[in-house]
């Protein structure tokens, strides 16, 4: 008697389908691997700030560095070039912030450069360059609120509501 496993067609079948099955499962998910990288505003290097030294014109910098993200006035002019790296691990999750450049060029009363600021994210607070609303003053109530709130007072509310339906009494 021998010792020896015999394959019949069906464990064929079944090893074959498992192994088909697995080279499938693995192409699929080789292709789950969607970390994105968002690179935003102003990305300067080393060279282009050689190019504007302390001392430099207002038009020197705006031809070697480009238009600026953003500007201020206050005390002297100050020309802000912000830039943001956002990583998003998968595509349909939040992108977190985790590099923040903000390149600061102040000038003084004649449009000189008299000072470079290189801020990263641990100099000042988070801001979103993104944001897709506007914050406003007041409060946002829910719509149970504004049930319980009515139009004023109660009746006030009612009487409100009546003389909008009909203006002419």
């Amino acid at each position: 008697m021998s010792l020896t496993r015999r394959y019949f067609k069906s464990d064929r079948t079944f090893i074959s389908s498992a192994a088909i099955a697995l080279v499938i499962a693995t192409a699929g998910l080789t292709g789950c691997q969607t970390s994105e990288v968002m690179n935003n505003g102003y990305i300067f290097d080393q060279q282009s700030l050689n190019l504007v030294p302390v001392g430099s014109s207002r038009e020197q910098v705006l031809l070697s560095l480009g238009t600026p993200s953003t500007t201020a006035t206050f005390d002297g002019e100050v020309f802000y070039y912000i830039s943001q790296k956002r990583v998003r691990p998968v595509a349909f999750m939040k992108p977190k912030l985790v590099d923040q450049n903000i390149l600061a060029i102040y000038f003084d009363k004649d449009g000189v450069v008299k000072q470079q600021a290189n801020y990263t994210l641990k100099d000042g607070k988070v801001f979103d360059m993104i944001s897709r609303t506007t914050p406003t003053g007041g409060r946002d109530l829910t719509f149970l609120q504004q049930i319980l709130q009515g139009g004023g007072n109660g009746i006030n509310g009612a009487k409100n509501f009546l003389n909008n339906l009909n203006p002419g009494q």
